[in-house]
């Protein structure tokens, strides 16, 4: 990673937007009356860095996004926040960077021909993007999105072994794939993590977190089905040490090569799983 394409944003900056073994346990999700008269969920993606000065007044906005501090007239949101591993180099190691989400920031750069991978970085549907300290802009792009139908998952979690869950979804897209294709993703992820930050740029402050996601993978790939077409499929996932079922939450989108997305839901785990 070349140091002068990277940068650690706060505010003043423009907005973007791309031309292109426990007991089973089911959950049942349908569309609720509220995401009826509100419409499907909006992807929000962030991503970040506990290495980023201007980071956790990011991560304070996303957080009360998840809170729903801006009132029903906000689009419902399904929020993800990847920490990226670039800032490591700057006198503190981000417990949560993974260069796998550094891969997938660059993803949208090259696809909306930035000039530079930053943080916060807000992404909106996978096709627009905006710094991730600017309320008004994060909002800007939420209301202006493009809406799809709520995805019509239906979801089974179980746990094969002490450390690993299962995921089990089938259900409808209710959006129509054409030839190009598209993937389902399921990304875990955990919230109210507190890490106390004694070196690097945020030295002697205490950084909360939410949605951060810790695991991503692929459910299945569709090509050419109609919104109404069953689709379903299975992901297992490793699960760290400090695993706590009350604190995550799955979330399933599905996105282009280009990853720009055509619908999301949520589910929050059990609580005895």
């Amino acid at each position: 990673m070349v140091r002068r394409l990277l940068t650690c944003f706060g505010k003043d900056s423009t907005t973007t937007t791309s031309s292109s073994s426990a007991a089973a346990t089911s959950v049942t999700v349908d569309t609720t009356e509220e995401e009826k008269r509100r419409g499907g969920a909006v992807l929000v993606e962030l991503f970040t860095s506990q290495g980023c000065k201007t980071s956790p007044e990011a991560e304070l906005l996303f957080s009360r996004l998840g809170r729903g501090d801006f009132g029903l007239d906000l689009p419902v949101v399904v929020l993800l926040a990847y920490h990226v591993d670039y800032w490591d180099f700057m006198g503190w190691k981000d417990p949560y960077g993974l260069s796998h989400w550094t891969v997938r920031q660059k993803a949208y750069v090259e696809a909306m021909n930035l000039d530079t991978m930053f943080t916060p970085q807000i992404v909106v549907q996978g096709k627009a993007q905006c710094v991730g300290t600017e309320e008004d802009a994060v909002l800007s792009l939420i209301n202006s999105a493009p809406r799809f139908p709520a995805l019509g998952f239906q979801a089974t979690f179980q746990r094969p072994t002490s450390d690993s869950l299962q995921v089990s979804l089938k259900g409808a897209l209710r959006s129509k794939v054409d030839g190009n294709g598209a993937n389902v993703m399921v990304a875990l992820y955990e919230s109210g993590l507190v890490t106390n930050c004694p070196t690097g740029e945020n030295k002697g402050r205490v950084l909360s977190n939410d949605f951060v996601v810790r695991k991503l993978e692929k459910l299945c790939a569709v090509k050419d089905i109609s919104a109404k077409k069953t689709v379903s499929g299975t992901v297992n996932f490793t699960l760290w040490g400090s695993f706590n079922g009350s604190k995550c939450g799955v979330a399933v989108f599905v996105e282009n090569t280009s990853h720009q997305v055509f619908g999301s839901q949520n589910f929050q785990l059990p609580d005895d799983i």
